[in-house]
């Protein structure tokens, strides 16, 4: 049976052992877990050191700038190097020891300095971070899109990265309480020094297995641009125009790809809807289900977000039994429809007379995200052989490094106009439980609709995404025959 084609069961050899799953999984745990530190951690800067919010703030997003640059830079040159150790491995494993020692040494500010001393070492030091994490992450992104060759094996490669990476956000609530915990730290800045410690030790040790222990399939990728190992590091004049004209020519390449541009939008909206919103939730269930009770209120909240949380992981193993049974754009439909079954439900659930109902949607919800991180990134390496097939080259690395652009983009976007949102329902924090009718209104409207409307708008377009299983069984034959044995890595 041709491989990809419905009902056929994976061979042996495009099966990828499940302990190499975990391990391309942690992987994903490091990449969550720097993600969640950095952002979790950065409030001690106000509360332990006394920064101004609004310098704690611009800290926050002015490094993130630079990935609008570095990420696709980066999977550019993960796509065209060649090393005897393959074109990521190197990068991982430089990337994760270097994101670990930079992530410690971020932390380890003295204390008793002027504000503008934090300001500018930490954003400096954030800038060197970044850097190394993108030299990490992109790279270890796009070895997930070529593990496998099989439509089915790819779904469950990230329905497990998915599954582990998930963990990092269960020890990353508890990072605040961690500093701040007299019993093991004298101030909450020694406190910060300390878990950075720990962070940096986890993500270097995490983060070197994947280029430890697998093995990419393509140690010298078809079309790839440079021809002697490593030579892009040390060309210069000439070599150096035809890489930047290489890299704005694959930029073009990839963003004129329809399929991947179908699954940054069903992404954007899918995960921008909910992060758009995110917020509004709290404030509906604290000044409407419970009368303008914020400790009360921020309980109930806290009940629905583990709720949320713990149901994310039996999501995940969901998505990716639908994957597998029904295919990848078929499970996206089931997940996102039950998401928003689960966000019209807050209508009726957010009642004041039976506050407890608020933990009913978020089981539903969370067949949102749970769905959409699992079966879109087994969606684009199937979008990477199209892409091959047309291209004749193979460009994991610039596919992966701008649709996760595009995510932090539309997640900064929709930080900012969630606040512009709240602005506009007319709710001010000075009238307490006093907000108006309207404004209590608009909130629950804009809670409901809009992640519900974005969710249905993604499932219109992902109706419309081309690379069936049949049609990525077809790619992949084609891709075989042309590209023959050599090209492909030795075990």
């Amino acid at each position: 049976m041709t491989p990809g084609l419905r009902g056929h069961d994976t061979p042996e050899v495009d099966r990828i052992p499940f302990l190499h799953k975990v391990i391309y999984g942690a992987g994903a745990f490091v990449n969550n877990l720097l993600a969640a530190a950095i952002g979790g951690m950065v409030i001690i800067l106000n509360l332990g050191l006394g920064m101004n919010p609004a310098l704690v703030g611009a800290l926050a997003a002015l490094p993130r700038l630079t990935d609008a640059l570095t990420d696709p830079i980066m999977g550019y040159v993960s796509d065209n190097t060649h090393t005897r150790w393959g074109r990521r491995r190197p990068f991982i494993f430089c990337g994760a020891l270097l994101a670990g020692l930079l992530f410690f040494l971020l932390w380890q500010m003295p204390e008793g300095r002027a504000e503008s001393f934090y300001f500018w070492y930490f954003l400096v030091g954030s800038v060197f971070f970044y850097l190394a994490y993108t030299m990490f992450a992109t790279p270890w992104v796009a070895l997930g899109y070529e593990l496998t060759p099989d439509y089915h094996e790819r779904t469950r490669l990230m329905g497990v990265q998915n599954f582990t990476g998930q963990l990092a956000y269960v020890v990353s609530p508890w990072f605040l309480w961690i500093m701040t915990n007299p019993n093991w730290f004298d101030t909450q800045l020694e406190g910060a020094r300390g878990l950075a410690l720990g962070v940096a030790v986890v993500a270097a040790g995490l983060g070197i297995l994947p280029a430890i222990f697998l093995r990419e399939r393509f140690r010298e990728a078809p079309g790839r641009a440079v021809t002697t190992g490593m030579t892009w590091m040390t060309s210069a004049g000439s070599r150096l125009r035809k890489g930047i004209a290489g890299f704005l020519a694959g930029m073009k390449l990839t963003i004129q790809s329809r399929p991947f541009v179908k699954l940054c939008v069903a992404t954007f909206l899918v995960f921008n809807g909910f992060i758009l919103i995110s917020a509004f939730s709290v404030y509906v269930i604290i000044y409407y289900v419970l009368g303008g009770d914020q400790a009360l209120g921020a309980q109930y909240a806290g009940y629905a977000g583990t709720v949320g949380a713990v149901s994310t992981f039996v999501v995940i193993i969901l998505a990716t039994w639908m994957g597998t049974k029904f295919g990848k754009r078929q499970a996206f439909f089931i997940t996102t429809g039950i998401s928003v079954v689960g966000y019209l439900l807050k209508w009726f659930c957010y009642n004041p007379d039976y506050p407890w109902l608020v933990i009913v949607p978020a089981p539903l919800m969370a067949f949102g995200l749970g769905g959409l991180f699992t079966l879109v990134p087994a969606m684009m390496a199937d979008v990477v052989d199209v892409d091959e097939l047309t291209s004749h080259a193979r460009r994991e690395g610039m596919f992966g490094s701008i649709f996760w652009w595009v995510v932090k983009l539309g997640m900064a976007a929709a930080l900012l106009g969630g606040g512009f949102l709240l602005n506009a329902t007319g709710f001010d924090v000075a009238l307490g439980e006093a907000q108006t009718e309207s404004t209590l209104l608009a909130l629950r409207l804009l809670d409901v609709f809009i992640p519900a409307v974005s969710s249905l708008v993604a499932i219109w377009v992902v109706a419309r995404y081309p690379i069936t299983e049949e049609v990525a069984g077809e790619v992949r034959a084609k891709l075989e025959a042309r590209r023959g044995a050599p090209a492909m890595a030795e075990a």
